[in-house]
């Protein structure tokens, strides 16, 4: 058996929100392709805001400027993931229009 490699980059943008000079906001957005959609999907990813600044609604401005950018990348779809520990978050990505789709299986290659 053979198989064959090829390579295909995602693209990602990072978004940010400062308060006074100081990130307390972040989020990237990764566009992505695969052989079943001729449109790339996106993936949300490490949205994360300071614990002082929690309650605020930058979470979600952030989410939804992500949503924002994937819909004008012509995404078909838009994954976000979260650990099962995080109802907060979970409903969160509800209210914004997400929906519970499965569940993520996760291998980590490095100590981190």
């Amino acid at each position: 058996m053979k198989i064959e490699r090829q390579i295909r980059l995602a693209h990602g943008t990072r978004f940010s929100i400062s308060v006074d000079g100081k990130e307390v906001a972040r989020a990237h957005l990764y566009l992505m392709g695969n052989d079943l959609h001729n449109e790339p999907f996106g993936l949300l990813e490490d949205v994360y805001v300071d614990e002082s600044q929690r309650g605020k609604g930058f979470g979600t401005a952030l989410v939804r400027e992500v949503v924002a950018a994937a819909q004008q990348a012509r995404c078909y779809k838009l994954i976000a993931t979260s650990r099962t520990s995080r109802p907060l978050v979970h409903a969160l990505y509800e209210k914004l229009g997400f929906e519970n789709h499965g569940v993520e299986f996760r291998m980590n290659l490095t100590g981190s």
